[in-house]
């Protein structure tokens, strides 16, 4: 059977379990039609990049999910016709990735007292390489504008 990707974002003002729920109610369309779930990752609500159907917020979800494509055109169809589902993209691939997916190896945990919105937190060997001066101090030349010839300026 082919593999696809499914990733979706449902409405913010859902709770937590309801958007749960929501993934649930799928995986179990495509069960009880012949389909199979591997996995499915629940992202958290996040903040969109401009507004969807006027929600600034989303819970995202990702399903890799083995099934005919009949299975998951019927899987989408159901999704465009849910108000509690704001977006989402499935696509085919050739095999799922082992472990957790990139969003959630690099997701971002509450500290208390943090301050700033960034917690990323670069692993080995990808650290930024020191300042270091952008001019060579041999390249530099000093120019003297009264060496320059006097026709070159522009007098008013």
């Amino acid at each position: 059977m082919p593999l696809y990707e499914c990733v979706f974002l449902a409405r913010q003002d859902l709770t937590q379990s309801q958007s749960e729920g929501l993934a649930q109610k799928f995986s179990e369309l495509l069960q009880n039609n012949g389909g199979k779930v591997t996995k499915v990752e629940h992202w958290g609500l996040r903040q969109l990049a401009y507004r969807i159907k006027k929600n600034r917020k989303g819970y995202y979800h990702l399903m890799n999910i083995e099934a005919t494509p009949e299975v998951v055109a019927e899987m989408e169809r159901n999704m465009r016709l849910d108000e509690d589902m704001l977006r989402f993209l499935t696509v085919r691939v050739d095999k799922f990735e082992e472990g957790p997916s990139v969003q959630m190896r690099y997701r971002p945990e509450k500290e208390e007292g943090s301050s700033s919105g960034s917690n990323y937190r670069p692993q080995d060997g990808y650290r930024a390489r020191p300042s270091e001066s952008l001019l060579d101090d041999s390249i530099v030349e000093e120019i003297v504008l009264d060496d320059l010839p006097s026709e070159d300026f522009v007098s008013e």
